[in-house]
């Protein structure tokens, strides 16, 4: 663990890397070309927070970079790898590898200059990972590794977030790796409900280029230096010798430099070890318009070559091609290889469909209109785990205001940017469980809430998800009875101590449609949380992203001008 940061500016790139909860008694271990603080050196941004902790700096030198004198994807991926199974080892109190890292999206670029990357544990060892100036916003997940001493993976103690922002990380972990485990069968169900024609056109008048032509193979062996002290290779020097070949197979595309955008789900399916040989495969997979998909594949195999080869990793990763003015060039059409090239050529539409979608339910915002998003089998999965997130998220703010209080009912405001949010709580003399069960189903709910006309089940997604057309009492401007399409995702606690959780937004389907005797409504963020005070009460809390729609509401009671709140 780097103590300090060496002052050479403009030089040095920062890293900071914990798991949620460590062994309580930390353990330094010194790492080959580990850095001792220096007497004199700048502080680190980031003070420690917990005994899993691992901060870092490194020198970006010339040969970290690429032709445009930006620190290399391949490079800053080996360094945040690094330093995140470090910091679960920590935790596991023994050696881990990289079991999996999550969409990476380059948002900038990093040249020489100082920048800062954090990463923070969450459920299951996930380990989430900000470098460099949010250029590159991941989570990774580490596993016990087997060695010797551990020949099968050892089971971890459970992770105890701290503080109340390490808390919301750990239960948002938990959706992370609920989409994951789902993403496989979300893609094979679009490809399947897609049509299976393939796509051949031109562009700018260019002729299709056969994906055969964009092919890569390299052969990689590993040494001590590529791996860790157990001899297992690091998964950050694996990504980074995929990043090179992928690289390769899309200049051949483009006949440029390419630029990494996105890197799909890493996944690695098994170790590899000191003197391994690693088959690095490339392919341009498909060409959109700006940007084109690259399927990168890594097999493994020991001295003999009579030895089948290992599959270690398969990854997909999104690139572009800038003009001098960092514009994004149109790109010549991929024409795929019959048989196995035209499915990866289908699979390549259906995942950038997928990332369309989860783009657009990322980047609703209040003062755009709708605010709902399209439900469909591609984004259900993420529009479930936003909803989810952003409630969790909204709860763990910390600055509500009380506002009322009435007969034990207590009202809360919280103003940030645009946006207006109100929380009501009490306690109620009822079990947790009982008080989740009833509040997750929206078709009782015009029992005790006046506002409430009717809720009919649209569409059961899943055992936790749930559709439903709600009508409300409520008169809209135009003098009209609202109606809402809504999503409630519900979840029971991942540890003790966390809340159950029911979450709304709204969502758009063709049916039912759009009526005249109704205004069609939006909610944006809402949901309640319940807290186990005892086995026969709990703490009941409804959270509201404000809408248009309820400012009238929020601020009649704030004012003392209603009690409708109780």
């Amino acid at each position: 663990m780097v103590k300090g940061n060496i002052v050479v500016p403009e030089e040095i790139l920062s890293f900071c890397c914990n798991g949620l909860q460590g062994s309580t008694s930390p353990l330094h271990v010194q790492e080959p070309g580990e850095r001792e603080e220096v007497p004199g050196a700048m502080a680190s941004p980031f003070p420690p927070r917990n005994p899993t902790e691992v901060q870092m700096s490194q020198l970006v030198l010339p040969y970290h970079t690429n032709h445009r004198g930006e620190l290399s994807t391949g490079q800053l991926l080996k360094w945040i790898d690094t330093a995140a199974c470090l910091s679960a080892e920590r935790h596991a109190g023994c050696p881990c590898v990289t079991a999996s890292m999550d969409d990476i999206y380059f948002e900038h670029t990093i040249r020489r200059s100082v920048a800062g990357s954090n990463t923070r544990g969450g459920m299951y060892g996930a380990i989430g990972a900000c470098a460099g100036a949010r250029r590159s916003p991941a989570f990774s997940s580490s596993r016990t590794a087997p060695c010797p001493c551990h020949p099968l993976q050892v089971k971890l103690k459970p992770l105890t977030p701290q503080t109340e922002e390490e808390k919301t990380e750990h239960s948002i972990a938990a959706e992370r790796r609920r989409m994951r485990l789902v993403h496989k069968d979300t893609l094979k169900d679009l490809l399947i409900r897609s049509p299976r024609e393939t796509e051949l056109e031109t562009r700018d008048g260019s002729v299709a280029v056969p994906a055969e032509k964009t092919r890569v193979e390299s052969v990689e062996l590993v040494l001590p230096p590529h791996a860790n002290h157990q001899g297992n290779t690091f998964g950050g020097q694996i990504m980074a010798w995929m990043e090179n070949v992928a690289t390769i197979a899309a200049s051949r595309l483009c006949h440029a430099h390419p630029t990494l955008r996105a890197i799909e789900m890493f996944h690695f399916r098994g170790p590899s070890q000191v003197g391994d040989r690693l088959v690095l495969k490339a392919i341009v997979n498909n060409a959109f318009k700006n940007s084109m998909e690259v399927g990168v594949c890594a097999e493994a195999y020991g001295q003999e070559m009579s030895i089948s080869r290992r599959h270690i990793n398969s990854a997909f990763m999104t690139f572009e091609v800038l003009d001098q003015e960092g514009r994004p060039r149109t790109l010549p059409m991929v024409a795929p290889e019959p048989g196995d090239g035209e499915r990866r050529y289908r699979e390549a539409s259906a995942r950038k469909k997928i990332r369309l979608d989860r783009k657009y339910v990322v980047s609703c915002k209040q003062t755009e209109v709708p605010l709902s998003v399209p439900w469909d089998q591609s984004n259900k999965v993420y529009l479930s785990y936003n909803n989810v997130s952003a409630l969790k998220t909204l709860v763990a703010k910390a600055n509500w205001a009380l506002a009322r209080e009435k007969e034990k009912v207590r009202m809360y405001t919280l103003e940030e940017d645009k946006f207006l949010s109100f929380r009501i709580d009490r306690s109620v003399r009822i079990a947790a469980s009982q008080a989740f069960s009833l509040l997750s189903d929206l078709r009782r709910r015009h029992e005790w809430a006046s506002h409430y006309a009717s809720a009919e089940l649209v569409q059961q997604v899943d055992d936790d998800d749930m559709i439903y057309h709600v009508v409300s009492q409520t008169l809209s401007h135009e003098n009209k009875p609202q109606d809402f399409i809504i999503l409630a995702s519900r979840r029971k606690p991942c540890s003790k101590g966390d809340p159950y959780v029911v979450a709304f937004r709204s969502v758009t389907l063709p049916t039912p449609p759009a009526s005249a005797g109704f205004t069609r409504g939006e909610t944006l963020c809402s949901g309640f949380c319940i807290w186990t005070e005892s086995d026969e009460a709990s703490k009941v809390a409804y959270y509201n992203q404000a809408t248009p729609g309820y400012l009238n509401y929020v601020t009649t009671n704030v004012a003392g001008l209603s009690s409708n709140f109780c």
